[in-house]
């Protein structure tokens, strides 16, 4: 599967679970239910998963 049609399918994947109910729910609650350590937990979770992304990224494509 070519890398365009791999990240295509990944987009759709990423939309329909964000537009399910349950992940709906989950995401208005989580404000109110996270501590401060928890947010800070989450928030480098979410800049590592980048960081992955990227360096998956520039291995799957590379530069002329």
């Amino acid at each position: 599967m070519s890398p365009i049609r791999t990240a295509a399918t990944m987009i759709g994947v990423a939309m329909a679970v964000a537009r399910h109910p349950v992940v709906r729910a989950a995401v208005r609650a989580a404000p109110r239910l996270m501590t401060p350590q928890m947010r800070a937990r989450a928030a480098d979770a979410t800049l590592e998963a980048a960081f992955r992304a990227g360096v998956a990224a520039r291995k799957i494509v590379k530069r002329d």
